[in-house]
């Protein structure tokens, strides 16, 4: 209920990205390449030694199959237009990268030389998910579009199911450990102030302060000097 809403940038943007990488995939599979998901999916162990930092963003706008994508561009959508809107643009895109970048940033902690090859936006979606279910917990998810569920609740199952997938040896083939780690990145910013601190929040309070500072010592002295004025004045 309530969903979506309208188009909002950021997600746009996003989602246009996402399908133009997938379609990059689409074409060099037809040509009989393979080198982008090599050198721009998540490889732990290239990131450990080789140092192909850049994965841990760029994976993200890579995908496995149409349904892969399709699902989570439409978690995206549907569940990302609203925080857009409820965010702004700048905040919710900071969110989306630093879940997507902590989900890869837990994935490689926990297989650092692991050469199973990781893509796909989920992790930052898994972190979307959770936001909303954490902002709007009592609104209704209808599961296989017909059983309603609470956010929260259906936050806390996914939760769960994502965290004993990533401590099983397979993992089914799906990447539980980037969602896991795009939801433990999400819920500690979310908690944020005292964890993750908005540096240029603080920055903005220090100027604020210091501005202030020079006002009033600027206010006193002025005083004072219409002070000694008005007593010459008199005098």
């Amino acid at each position: 209920m309530g969903f979506g809403g309208s188009w909002t940038p950021a997600v746009k943007a996003l989602i246009i990205a996402c399908t133009i990488g997938f379609l990059l995939q689409i074409f060099e599979q037809v040509a009989g390449g393979r080198s982008i998901n090599a050198e721009f999916g998540l490889t732990p162990a290239l990131v450990t030694q080789h140092f192909y930092l850049w994965q841990l963003v760029t994976y993200i706008f890579l995908h496995g199959g149409f349904f892969h994508i399709l699902f989570n561009m439409f978690g995206l959508y549907m569940f990302g237009s609203e925080l857009e809107q409820l965010w702004g643009t700048r905040q919710f895109t900071k969110y989306f990268f630093l879940c997507g970048v902590g989900g890869a940033l837990l994935t490689v902690l926990l297989g650092p030389s692991d050469l199973v090859t990781t893509i796909g936006a989920s992790g930052a979606i898994f972190g979307i998910l959770l936001a909303y279910g954490m902002l709007f917990p009592d609104r209704p998810i209808y599961l296989y579009m017909i059983i309603p569920i609470p956010a929260k609740w259906f936050v806390i199952i996914m939760g769960a199911i994502t965290f004993l997938s990533s401590m099983s040896s397979g993992g089914g083939g799906i990447a539980y450990r980037a969602h896991l780690g795009g939801m433990l990145f999400g819920f500690l910013y979310l908690k944020g102030g005292r964890i993750f601190p908005d540096i240029r929040s603080r920055y903005d309070k220090w100027q604020r302060a210091r501005l202030r500072r020079k006002f009033e010592v600027y206010y006193n002295e002025r005083h004072r000097e219409d002070d000694e004025k008005w007593r010459r004045w008199k005098n």
